[in-house]
């Protein structure tokens, strides 16, 4: 009976939000408390819980949240993005220009939310197709391949950020992992893959084509790469550290301080204010202007992300994670596939790979240690997952077909595709990396 109203409740938030329209947030709050009230939390116990799931998801979240899209929007505004690219098409040339654009999307996609990624550098594909004369779809997919990987499995983006804190995995070490598995990915789903694409006919809009800053007003290569990259440079090296240097001490003490993503972010937006602010002749005024702006941009997906944890805390206070850990137990599916499936079908239903990740690690999280399975391998298991096959209730699906100008069919083969190819290849990454770790 309780797995009938873990079944239920999942179904309910996806016909409120898919088939009722209602904001996420609401759904997850209707949902959650519904569901307490099935699974026998106590009237007066259940706005604990909802204060309790909000706060322990976003406590230690917020921040890392926060700062990452002031450092995404910061970088594009200030061209540093534009600064990147730019290079490493001098680099790659007209030849590789598939693996210069997949490359860009790579760097540019790690500091910068999904949205304000794909706003970026779509105009960025279009500028090359016509400059090259090339098509859009061929040479523009392995760019957006990489930027949905990102997005999907590395932190500090918010659904792989929450997964981290929910399956209290350790962010660099997950950082590590999901390179290794997006490499692979990103070349299947990008370059690979979109030889097949190269009839598709797709007319970008001109008013989609972005003019771009002037070549003397651009930061330099070294300050745009730096600057973008600082959260990663700092977790990566940190982590490293942290496993080579021998026994306990000051130093230890230090790294593993400067390796907390909350001073990771704040030690990088502090360090950007000056390097791609004041430095680039922004004043204070104008850059706090663009950290507002950022903030507003990522305000609905906080209220998302508790609300995930809403629902998660209610399956804790129920005291059904016992029961989820017999029946998952007696199914015969490697609890790494098992998550990756549960995403999926998720994701299937609601578009939304946010919510996928999100809702699938509340009802995996609480389970975990009885599943013995490394806790940043089920972070990416449910990442990949949350990007398989994105369609019609998905806002990136339509952010594809109308800034490319495609048709639907077109849509579904070339996007759809990509994002399956992505999910499919990083489950078969993380089943490879589990025989390692």
């Amino acid at each position: 009976m309780t797995l009938l109203i873990i079944f239920l409740c999942i179904v309910a938030l996806i016909l409120l939000i898919t088939w009722g329209k209602v904001n996420p947030f609401l759904a997850f709050l209707v949902v959650s408390i519904v569901t307490g009230l099935l699974l026998g939390i106590p009237l007066n116990d259940i706005p604990q819980s909802v204060n309790k799931g909000i706060g322990d998801m976003l406590g230690s979240l917020v921040v890392v949240i926060v700062l990452g899209a002031m450092l995404g929007k910061l970088v594009a505004d200030s061209g540093a993005a534009q600064r990147i690219a730019s290079v490493l098409m001098k680099i790659f040339g007209v030849k590789y220009i598939q693996w210069a654009l997949m490359l860009t999307g790579f760097i540019i996609g790690i500091p910068l939310f999904y949205n304000v990624g794909f706003v970026l550098i779509v105009p960025l594909i279009f500028s090359v197709a016509y400059q090259y004369k090339l098509p859009a779809v061929y040479i523009g997919l392995p760019m957006l391949a990489s930027l949905s990987v990102t997005h999907g499995f590395l932190p500090p983006h918010p659904s792989p950020a929450a997964l981290v804190v929910q399956f209290n995995a350790n962010m660099g070490l997950t950082l590590i992992y999901g390179v290794i598995v997006a490499i692979p990915a990103v070349i299947i789903a990008g370059p690979v893959f979109s030889r097949s694409l190269k009839k598709i006919e797709a007319k970008p809009l001109e008013s989609f084509r972005a003019a771009p800053m002037p070549e003397d007003q651009l930061p330099g290569t070294l300050n745009s790469l730096l600057s973008s990259l600082l959260p990663v440079l700092l977790l990566i090296v940190t982590t490293l550290l942290l496993f080579l240097l021998p026994g306990d001490g000051p130093l230890k003490t230090f790294l593993t301080f400067i390796g907390e993503p909350t001073i990771v972010m704040l030690i990088t937006i502090i360090i950007a204010t000056f390097s791609l602010g004041r430095r680039m002749g922004m004043s204070m005024q104008r850059i706090m202007g663009i950290y507002a702006e950022a903030v507003k941009d990522v305000a609905m997906v906080l209220l998302i992300v508790s609300g995930a944890g809403i629902l998660k805390q209610v399956f804790v206070d129920s005291g059904v994670s016992t029961q989820i850990a017999t029946a998952l137990q007696g199914w015969n599916i490697p609890p790494l596939v098992l998550a990756w499936l549960i995403a999926a079908v998720i994701r299937l239903a609601l578009g939304s790979a946010t919510v996928a990740g999100l809702t699938t690690a509340g009802i995996i999280a609480p389970v975990t240690a009885q599943l013995h399975v490394d806790p940043s391998l089920m972070v990416l298991s449910i990442g990949a997952g949350s990007l398989f096959f994105s369609h019609v209730n998905d806002a990136g699906f339509w952010l594809f077909k109308e800034y490319f100008n495609v048709s639907l069919k077109d849509t579904f083969r070339s996007w759809s595709l990509m994002e399956t190819i992505v999910s499919v290849v990083g489950l078969l990454g993380v089943l490879i990396l589990h025989l390692f770790v």
